[in-house]
C-alpha cells in the first residue's frame, strides 16, 4: 500500500513563499507539504494499481483544458475545520472540473465534506496562529495559468512529494 495525493502545483516564487509563511508560524508539517491545490485528497492504494491510477490520470488530463487560476485574500473553515488558506477568486469552475475528472475510476471517492478548491496556509495550530495567518495574508495575491496537475506519493521520511506530471490537453473553446 502506498498514499497518493494529486495536486495543482502552485508555482514560484509563490509556492515557497506561501511554504515559508506556513513554515514561520511554528506548522511542523509544512516542510514535508509542497503548496499546492488538492484534487484528489491523501488516498490509500495498493502498488500494483498505480500503474492504472497513471492511464486514468492520463485521460483526464486529455479531457480538461488549462485555465487561469486567481489567488487573493484568506479564509478559513473555522470552526468545523483548523484552517486558514488563501482563497482561489477566479478558476475555481477549472478546479472543480479538474478535481471530477480526476476523481473517478480508481480514484472515486466520496469527500467528507464538498470540494472547495483553496490553497492551506495554516492547518491544526493555536488559534492565535490561525488569526495571524488570516490577518498577515490578506492581501496575498497572485495569478497564473494552470497547464498541469501531480500525482504526488507520501513518504514517512520525505513527506509529499511530486512523482509524475500530467500536461491539460483539452482544446480551449469558445
Amino acid at each position: 500500500m502506498r498514499t497518493i495525493g494529486v495536486a495543482i502545483a502552485i508555482p514560484e516564487p509563490w509556492a515557497s513563499q506561501l511554504q515559508d509563511y506556513r513554515t514561520s508560524l511554528g506548522d511542523a508539517t509544512a516542510t514535508m507539504i509542497p503548496t499546492h491545490i488538492t484534487l484528489v485528497p491523501p488516498t490509500e492504494i495498493h502498488d500494483d494499481l498505480l500503474p492504472d491510477v497513471e492511464s486514468h490520470l492520463e485521460s483526464a488530463a486529455a479531457r480538461v483544458a488549462p485555465f487561469s487560476v486567481h489567488l487573493r485574500g484568506t479564509g478559513t473553515f473555522r470552526p468545523v475545520s483548523p484552517v486558514v488558506f488563501v482563497a482561489v477568486v477566479q478558476g475555481i469552475s477549472g478546479c472543480e472540473q479538474l478535481a471530477n475528472a480526476v476523481r473517478q475510476g480508481p480514484l472515486d471517492q466520496k469527500l467528507t465534506f464538498p470540494y472547495h478548491p483553496h490553497v492551506t496556509i495554516a492547518h491544526d495550530l493555536p488559534d492565535a496562529s490561525l488569526d495571524k495567518a488570516f490577518g498577515e495574508l490578506a492581501d496575498f495575491e497572485c495569478e497564473w495559468s494552470v497547464e498541469e496537475f501531480h500525482l504526488y506519493v507520501h513518504d514517512d521520511t520525505d513527506g509529499w512529494r511530486p512523482t509524475r506530471e500530467f500536461a491539460l490537453r483539452a482544446a480551449l473553446t469558445g
